[in-house]
């Protein structure tokens, strides 16, 4: 332990460096490693909290520990509410609504009779974390569906649950800490049930007038666009405030309905506000992990007992697989989808921060077990994203619901040059979808038995019918240049920039025709446009697949054809990577080498060269 006299001097300003550090640092690391964000924070608070006691949010804060939690959570909150789209809801199926509507009040019956008998918890403090415990967690949903990469509808499943009972389970809790501290307060029944009355809904009126007033104020151009960010983040800290100083946790209410109003306002700047939110979210989750990490009591942790171990194993195996199976019965899905959806609920942002507040409210409302919520909200989003990380991929193959396992490719366009390399793609074992929003262009991809999407690959259609999980690169080489750059800007924010290419614009190597370097994707195929590679096939260049292997290697490859252009190169895994130029390519042993031969070049190989797939 170091000596807390050392950094005890330690202000609040380098305080809140260093959280920060640490909680962004953590997702940066787990970004890299492939892990789950959450695990690497948690991890990282307890080692600069409890373990060195480098910070202590007591110490280094002070009074102003609770309310930053609370107003992190508040945002945390009102994100989950900006990102329920109810439009879609509509259009999402059965197995979608039942799971809310019937799977989230049953999902907080049973969590809080888990905890009662399980945990050993008392009631009030059971009824208000199993309210919170409806919360599965889109932030850490995500990451496990990109990398198990299951079919689409038990993906879908998963993913809206945990989008829609977000806000719910935190509601849940919100209602149920609401009754405790009316009921505590010593008023009269009557008086309590009007002061909870009043208080809720003035947070609900509250919540839909601010919501209302953002969305008409943006819509009448009343905000200026770089001023509509500010407005929307001043205009939620005084509706938590205001709610607050009603019922004392109710802006927790108000923040959530006034994100669900403004999420399904179809606002122009819709976009701005969601990387807003995005942004301070994953602050603000870095930051409350790191200090509830860091707040940790080792006394508390020591204090959970064997009752811990049945409670979380009872979550895992009875209460979550019971609720499911019971909100999908009925439903045409299939017994193995409803087995998986059942077997799957990771916890994560939004249980362990509301959990952590509500426990040390309670605690300070006399509620004597109630500082056992907060560790035991720990131990459950550890076990649950540790064992579901693990477990998700290999147990949706084994159900027969996991998606390729080799990543796909997403190409938009439906020109010859485009659906050729679809052909080598699908030759090399690699998935393909290709889109194009005008039918005929796609005729011929259809007849050759390629996966085609007609539509707009940016329309609210292609958001229900197209899974970009399954996606890991894009490539827009359709023949609108303008559309190319749009698809490559608006789909890069969401898959990573590094992982967006697009043809070569007309003259775009002069300055006046040059684009800023955050339009568009990354350049494909040295250069050149799509006319330039359609006018190579005219005069008969064919794709080719190349096999390499120790003994004919990249080198041994480009000796033998020096005029070949390289196009994209495939891991051993499977990883596919286009180029930019044939002279940056590095592939390794055992890879593949997609490439466009002139029309000189031999079509076959001698017995000792190279194994060649052959070509499209």
């Amino acid at each position: 332990m170091v000596d807390a006299a050392v950094v005890g001097g330690m202000g609040p300003v380098m305080a809140f460096a260093l959280v920060g550090i640490f909680g962004v640092g953590a997702q940066w690391l787990a970004w890299r490693l492939r892990l789950p964000g959450i695990v690497l924070m948690l991890i990282a608070g307890i080692i600069v909290g409890p373990v060195t006691g480098l910070i202590d949010p007591d110490r280094d804060f002070g009074a102003l520990t609770g309310p930053l939690i609370s107003l992190a959570v508040a945002v945390i909150l009102f994100e989950g509410g900006l990102s329920l789209d109810l439009h879609r809801l509509k259009d999402a199926k059965t197995g979608v609504r039942r799971l809310v509507l019937i799977g989230a009040p049953l999902g907080w019956l049973l969590s809080t009779l888990v905890l009662a008998w399980g945990a050993g918890l008392s009631w009030q403090s059971a009824s208000v974390f199993g309210g919170i415990m409806i919360v599965t967690g889109p932030t850490v949903i995500a990451p496990l569906l990109r990398q198990a990469r299951l079919d689409r509808r038990p993906a879908q499943l998963l993913q809206w649950e945990a989008i829609v009972n977000d806000p719910i389970g935190a509601l849940a809790a919100v209602l149920a800490f609401q009754v405790i501290l009316v009921a505590r307060s010593g008023l009269t029944l009557n008086e309590a049930i009007l002061d909870l009355t009043v208080g809720i809904g003035f947070a609900l009126v509250l919540g839909l007038l601010a919501g209302f007033g953002v969305a008409r104020a943006f819509w009448r151009a009343m905000v200026p666009e770089y001023m509509k960010v500010p407005v929307l983040f001043v205009v939620l800290l005084a509706v938590f405030a205001l709610a607050d100083t009603v019922l004392h946790e109710s802006g927790l209410l108000a923040v959530t309905v006034m994100g669900l109003v403004i999420g399904n306002a179809d606002l122009p700047s819709y976009q701005e506000l969601r990387r807003f939110k995005e942004h301070a979210t994953i602050l603000l989750v870095s930051g409350v992990f790191i200090l509830l990490a860091a707040s940790l009591d080792f006394r508390q942790m020591a204090a959970l007992d064997w009752r811990a171990v049945v409670f979380v194993l009872a979550v895992v195996l009875v209460a979550r697989p019971l609720t499911v199976l019971v909100a999908l019965t009925g439903t045409d899905l299939p017994r193995a989808e409803r087995l998986l959806v059942a077997f799957t609920g990771p916890r994560g942002v939004v249980l362990v921060a509301v959990a952590g507040l509500f426990g040390q409210r309670l605690a300070e409302m006399g509620v004597a077990d109630g500082a056992l919520i907060g560790p035991l909200a720990f131990v459950l989003v550890l076990v649950t994203v540790v064992v579901h990380g693990f477990t998700l991929a290999p147990f949706a193959r084994a159900l027969g619901l996991a998606g390729a396992e080799v990543p796909g490719v997403l190409i938009v366009g439906g020109s010859r040059f485009s659906i050729g390399l679809a052909e080598a793609l699908v030759k090399a074992g690699v998935p393909v979808l290709v889109t194009d929003p005008n039918h005929a262009h796609l005729i011929r991809a259809r007849a050759m038995g390629l996966p085609t999407y007609y539509g707009d690959i940016l329309g609210e259609a292609a958001e229900d019918s197209v899974e970009l999980l399954n996606f890991t690169t894009i490539l827009a080489v359709s023949d609108n240049d303008a559309y190319n750059t749009l698809v490559a800007t608006d789909l890069g924010s969401e898959l990573g920039r590094d992982a967006v290419w697009q043809v070569a614009r007309p003259r775009e190597d002069r300055p006046r025709h040059a684009l800023p370097t955050q339009l568009g994707g990354r350049p494909f195929g040295e250069g050149r446009t799509l006319d330039a590679f359609q006018t190579m096939l005219d005069e008969g260049w064919t794709f080719r697949v190349t096999r390499l292997t120790p003994e004919f290697t990249q080198e041994d490859w480009r000796a033998k054809r020096p005029n070949a252009v390289a196009l994209a190169r495939i891991s051993e895994k499977g990883e596919i990577r286009f180029v930019k130029s044939t002279d940056e390519m590095k592939a390794g042993p055992k890879a593949r080498i997609i490439s466009l031969l002139p029309a000189s070049a031999s079509q076959t190989e001698p017995e000792a060269g190279p194994s060649i797939d052959g070509a499209a």
